[in-house]
């Protein structure tokens, strides 16, 4: 069976583009993952992207999901409400090119329709920005959550590329 998609790739170029997000209360927070936990990554990864079609790193084996995460140029950040995980972002620090990719971002399940996509959001490109970097982009598609694409337009990001493609 193959479907058709479209992808999205958004870009902002400054903190100052970036529409503000209050924190939805006291107990949310979001931190830098720090030491790495591969099986962090995993869990998000496999439990966010089952309902969006993430599949390629299904096939990675543990040692592939510990270099990746070792990488100095990923940052992975937790979001949590009160001690419990509800998302996770991962960033791609491009220093040769002076960006940040935003490679992975998502709630938990129980955490969607509850405004909170659009805080988190917000936090991942504020913590891009801190390396004082030009251009913080991403791509989603029409397989992602209803709101990812207008979440990320609504933050100020601005498409720059569109393209179908065939799964």
């Amino acid at each position: 069976m193959t479907r058709e998609v479209i992808r999205s790739y958004l870009e902002i170029n400054s903190l100052q583009d970036l529409k503000k997000v209050q924190k939805p209360s006291d107990e949310y927070s979001v931190s830098l993952l720090d030491p790495t936990n591969f099986q962090l990554n995993k869990f998000f990864y496999k439990n966010i992207g089952k309902k969006h079609s993430w599949i390629d790193r299904l096939v990675w084996i543990d040692s592939q999901w510990i270099d990746y995460v070792s990488n100095k140029k990923v940052k992975t950040y937790i979001f949590k409400h009160r001690d419990d995980l509800a998302g996770f972002f991962e960033l791609i620090f491009h220093f040769e090119k002076n960006e940040v990719e935003l490679a992975y971002f998502g709630l938990l399940q129980e955490y969607h329709n509850k405004r909170l996509g659009s805080y988190l959001l917000f936090e991942a490109i504020k913590k891009s920005f801190v390396k004082k970097i030009n251009r913080v982009w991403v791509h989603t598609c029409t397989l992602d959550h209803k709101n990812a694409l207008n979440n990320y337009i609504s933050r100020g990001m601005k498409v720059f590329k569109t393209e179908k493609i065939i799964i």
